[in-house]
């Protein structure tokens, strides 16, 4: 079994530059996440973008989707940026040939409080369990593209009603 990773940035690959008092997304850390737990699976990190997912525009979200249509394998994992995850899954949701599962993090990867790690752990568990679709793993659930909605005031993801 063989998992495609593609990353777009977000907080889960963010980094503190001490000198320039921000953040800044860096270079995927999903990778030595996995690595680290010694995993019976293989899988495949693809750099796609490198932003924080209030800059993406509807040009990178295409390019997303062109480079997960592209790929020949059926189970997909993405991490992108929490605040516009469900735009951009509404975006992947005609992909219906493959399990598409998005995941992120409130906090950077490398903070020992983030959910990056958990979230990380969800997401692999889903993409081998889930029908073919598009799905998004934070705060400890699955939720279906189309039905989930990122509560700012809270910092969770919960139902779109």
């Amino acid at each position: 079994m063989k998992i495609d990773i593609f990353c777009t940035g977000g907080t889960i690959d963010k980094i503190y530059f001490d000198a320039k008092s921000d953040y800044q997304v860096g270079e995927p850390k999903v990778g030595r996440i996995l690595e680290a737990y010694n995993l019976n699976i293989d899988f495949e990190v693809h750099s796609v973008l490198k932003k924080d997912s209030l800059e993406m525009t509807d040009q990178d979200r295409q390019q997303l989707k062109d480079a997960i249509s592209s790929c020949s394998n059926d189970l997909i994992l993405v991490t992108h940026g929490t605040d516009t995850m469900p735009e951009t899954a509404d975006v992947l949701k005609d992909l219906t040939d493959k399990t598409i599962v998005m995941f992120g993090a409130m906090e950077p990867a490398m903070y020992k409080t983030s959910d990056a790690e958990f979230n990380a752990g969800c997401a692999v568990g889903a993409v081998q369990s889930l029908p073919k679709g598009v799905y998004i793993a934070m705060s400890g659930r699955i939720f279906e593209a189309g039905k989930v909605k990122k509560n700012v005031e809270k910092g969770i993801f919960e139902i779109k009603e």
